[in-house]
């Protein structure tokens, strides 16, 4: 591997009609830059909704029930 395949995405990948898609490029200074792109799906945006709400519920839960 030349490791170029990190610097362009594939775009052969088929994907998602209602995909969501972000990129961008931050530079600090001189000598700092940085690259990066993001997507996603309505479903994935649902399910990170559904994981957070029960992760905090199962807080509240073991929180509420514990006596100091």
């Amino acid at each position: 591997m030349n490791g170029s395949a990190m610097d362009e995405p594939d775009t052969d990948i088929p994907t998602h009609p209602e995909e969501i898609r972000s990129n961008f490029d931050l530079r600090i200074g001189k000598s700092i830059s940085l690259k990066g792109s993001a997507r996603i799906t309505p479903a994935g945006i649902v399910t990170a909704g559904v994981t957070t709400l029960l992760v905090a519920l199962a807080f509240v839960a073991l929180t509420s029930k514990r006596r100091w």
